[in-house]
């Protein structure tokens, strides 16, 4: 067993109190630890992503079964993540009472025997209130897999680790639209989500069999003042508070584009069937393969340099998605992916390495922002196509895109934190 006894760059829960006294011991890469522990997290967020995304392809399928529009199909979505942004705030902190794993291995199973009981659901308001206890049985797993992993692996590893973990959150997020966007051609929407439940759960068992148990971790006693003190200690961080901002942004510009591409690509002039339509979901290999090269690159050449560029090619996939031609719009869509997930996994790996103590809910507070954009920009777009077609999607992401690169320009100004944020 290889493991490192090294410094931290950052402490766990005494900012003045060094790894090398905590005796630290890292997972290192090139270890059967290591690959033991990319492939869980790997798994896990893996099932994550596809409990959570695998409705966005039913979406107008939903519309036309319970005579709904584009906005109140959306909630089908919008309150899985609203809820999943809401139990981050709570499960973040237990994590750091009762330890990761735990927290992550209860989540993962009780957010696929909901997605189960969801596909059983004969009406929308049952549909909906299932979903949202998948969403909030997930935030266990999404408020403590980044915190594991600041914990456990190498410093000089994390990027590559972090980027490993969300390459699997987008094979999920393929996966997920793929399979029920395939699907529902052939079978019933609930069908569908059958399956996608079947496979999280073995997602789950593959998750409790290899993860390793946290080395690193030191508990924290749970009380309200602590959490409120924790709170407001990463809100008076210089940089904290702008990394959550631009999780609320991109993910909310991401999953606007998604959530609206397959009413565009289903109307005329394009006239698409709906399993075509799922296996556009294929532009998610750019974020598995991005998520990982960013995530390493941030790694050699610095976050502040890699972030920003990866706006920039977002903001570039959209603007060529406002053209015509299917292969033109696959690109854009290509591009617009590529860069979500490259500026994810930099965002991330920056969150863990700049908070310098009560790392759980520096990471709960960046994902709370995240699921929020999620839910809240995903739904208000569909007013923007309901008013302005796929024109009025495009104004709306490019708004939350433009200040996003602002805030990025702001971040690249950063003093840093110790010696952990370059």
């Amino acid at each position: 067993m290889k493991t490192a006894v090294a410094p931290s760059a950052q402490a766990v829960d005494t900012p003045h109190q060094s790894t090398a006294q905590l005796g630290e011991q890292y997972i290192e890469k090139g270890t059967p630890q290591f690959l033991r522990t990319v492939l869980a997290l790997f798994s896990g967020g893996f099932a994550t992503f596809a409990l959570l995304y695998c409705v966005q392809p039913m979406m107008p399928i939903l519309s036309h079964e319970f005579g709904i529009n584009a906005a109140q199909s959306s909630l089908v979505l919008s309150v899985a993540t609203g809820m999943l942004a809401i139990g981050l705030l709570i499960t973040g902190p237990i994590s750091d009472s009762v330890g990761r794993k735990p927290v992550m291995v209860a989540a993962l199973f009780c957010a696929a025997l909901c997605t189960v009981g969801s596909a059983l659901m004969p009406t929308w308001d049952g549909v909906l209130l299932l979903r949202a206890l998948t969403g909030l049985s997930l935030s266990g797993l999404a408020a403590v897999a980044m915190t594991y992993l600041s914990e456990e692996i190498h410093p000089q590893h994390i990027g590559l680790a972090m980027g490993l973990y969300i390459g699997g959150n987008a094979i999920g997020g393929m996966s997920g639209r793929l399979i029920t966007g395939v699907l529902i051609d052939f079978v019933s929407w609930h069908t569908a989500l059958l399956v996608v439940g079947g496979l999280a759960l073995i997602a789950a068992a593959v998750f409790v069999k290899i993860l390793p148990e946290s080395r690193n971790f030191r508990p924290r006693v749970m009380n309200p003042r602590g959490l409120i003190d924790g709170f407001t200690m990463h809100f008076k961080d210089a940089g904290l508070p702008w990394l959550f901002l631009e999780a609320f942004l991109l993910m909310g510009s991401f999953v606007t584009l998604f959530n609206y591409i397959g009413y565009r690509l289903l109307a005329e002039p394009y006239h698409m069937s709906q399993a075509l339509v799922g296996l556009l979901s294929v532009v998610y290999l750019a974020g598995i393969y991005s998520s990982a090269q960013v995530g390493s690159l941030a790694d050699k050449h610095g976050r502040r340099k890699v972030f920003w560029m990866s706006i920039v090619l977002m903001f570039a996939g959209l603007l060529v998605t406002l053209f015509s031609p299917v292969p033109v719009i696959l690109l854009g869509m290509l591009m617009f992916t590529f860069g979500f997930f490259g500026a994810h996994s930099v965002a991330s790996s920056w969150i863990g390495r700049r908070a310098l103590t009560a790392k759980g809910q520096a990471s709960s507070l960046y994902l709370f922002s995240y699921y929020a954009g999620s839910s809240v920009a995903g739904t208000a777009g569909g007013m923007a196509w309901h008013y302005g077609g796929w024109t009025g999607v495009g104004g709306f992401i490019a708004g939350l895109l433009t200040v996003a690169l602002v805030v990025a320009a702001k971040l690249a100004k950063l003093q840093p934190v110790g010696v952990s944020t370059r």
